[in-house]
């Protein structure tokens, strides 16, 4: 039997996967999982039982993104 991973996506959001994820933020992979090890960057979703696929809330990183421009 299949797991079914627990992702909850409010109507007015979506997935968005890691080359997109770079796009975006323009940090590379081990940047962004640094940052999230220590809560400076929105946690990633495990899109699939085994964790294999992973996926993060276009809303976290647009709010992530516009954080970050404050500092600037």
């Amino acid at each position: 039997m299949t797991r079914e991973a627990d992702i909850t996506i409010p109507a007015h959001d979506r997935l968005v996967r890691e080359k997109e994820r770079q796009l975006l933020t323009s940090i590379s992979r081990s940047q962004a999982w640094k940052l999230e090890q220590v809560g400076l960057f929105p946690k990633r979703r495990k899109l699939s039982p085994r964790g294999n696929t992973v996926v993060w809330l276009l809303s976290e990183l647009n709010e992530w993104i516009a954080s970050r421009e404050q500092v600037k």
